[in-house]
């Protein structure tokens, strides 16, 4: 077993252009705005000796919180992370040596967050969390992808966007990013949580670049709804979405995507990754499910000598829900600046 830094060597940068499971959250970008903004360290474990081509490995980050227990998360705050092995043995190999780590370092869980890997039974790894993962097939024409949408609720609503005279924005810049950051400010407060840090947005913007897009609509130069998406290889990833919920009606959210989407065509790109969704959050669930895209499992796997809690975290985050709630916006912003870290 060999430990590799993927932000300093080359190798890793080399396989996520190889491996087909590869996606902008193994990215040395991604992994740089973590630790900027939240001071996690990235690390890959491999069986690839260091004068080898690298041909596989899991990467983690380890979180360290006398909040929430230290843990290895692979990834914080990343929809998802496929491990990537070429075979189920690899994994299993590379799974021994993570335990090994897990237990000198006295952390409280590994958990992984893959996409499609299903562990084999032998892996000892039980089931943390399962979400709704959504994903639009953008090797149809334009038309067949607008055909799909639903019509009363996606193509009526684009279609009204268009009348209303809605402005349409994109890029990173930190104009852009104000809009952006306001509009999530009033997002997270409607779902009673903390804003991410701004910190966080702009150190993605800042090391993700050109890949990262900043998708704004305004109505007399109010904006009014806004999402972020990230590119990797023929991929576009929808990561934040926010809105005035007041302008709801407008279609500004439906008229992004679409632009988005005409975008992406444009520029060759095969799919659109829609994100997780919490299977409590029927909303989002039915949103994407509009669009006509293709709605799948993804399930969190833990290793820890202890059961995972789910019930107990869930009135947890009930209970804090209900003080965030109270809190003036100025003081949610900086719960969320100081909490996030120990969240991943």
């Amino acid at each position: 077993m060999y430990l590799l830094d993927p932000l300093r060597d080359p190798r890793w940068n080399e396989l996520l252009l190889r491996h087909p499971a590869a996606s902008v959250f193994h990215t040395p970008e991604w992994l740089e705005a973590l630790r900027r903004t939240y001071r996690y360290e990235p690390v890959v474990l491999t069986t690839s000796a260091p004068e080898q081509l690298l041909t596989g490995g899991l990467v983690f980050c380890g979180v360290s919180s006398p909040l929430t227990g230290s843990r290895l998360v692979s990834l914080p705050f990343s929809d998802h992370c496929e491990p990537l092995v070429n075979s189920m043995e690899e994994f299993l190999r590379l799974l021994s040596g993570v335990k090994q780590q897990a237990a000198r370092s006295k952390f409280k869980y590994v958990e992984f967050r893959p996409l499609s890997l299903f562990p084999a039974p032998e892996a000892g790894l039980e089931q943390s969390e399962t979400f709704c993962f959504h994903k639009l097939d953008l090797g149809l024409t334009t038309a067949e992808l607008f055909g799909r949408f639903h019509k009363d609720c996606v193509q009526r609503k684009i279609q009204r966007a268009q009348r209303e005279g809605l402005v349409y924005e994109d890029g990173y810049s930190e104009a852009l990013l104000g809009k952006f950051y306001e509009l999530q400010k009033m997002t997270r407060r409607r779902q009673e949580l903390p804003p991410q840090p701004l910190a966080w947005f702009r150190n993605l913007a800042d090391c993700m670049g050109g890949k990262l897009k900043l998708h704004v609509v305004s109505k007399d130069g109010k904006a009014i709804a806004s999402i972020l998406t990230l590119r990797f290889r023929r991929s576009l990833v929808y990561k934040y979405g926010a809105s005035d919920k007041q302008f709801s009606n407008l279609g500004g959210t439906q008229l992004l995507f679409w632009t988005a989407i005409e975008d992406a065509k444009r520029d060759g790109l095969l799919e659109f990754d829609l994100g997780r969704s919490e299977s409590r959050n029927q909303g989002l669930i039915q949103f994407k499910d509009r669009l006509g895209a293709t709605k799948s499992t993804v399930t969190y796997w833990r290793h820890s000598p202890f059961p995972a809690a789910t019930g107990a975290n869930n009135w947890k985050m009930e209970m804090a829900k209900r003080v965030f709630s109270r809190l003036p916006d100025a003081w949610l912003t900086t719960a969320g600046n100081l909490l996030y870290r120990h969240i991943g």
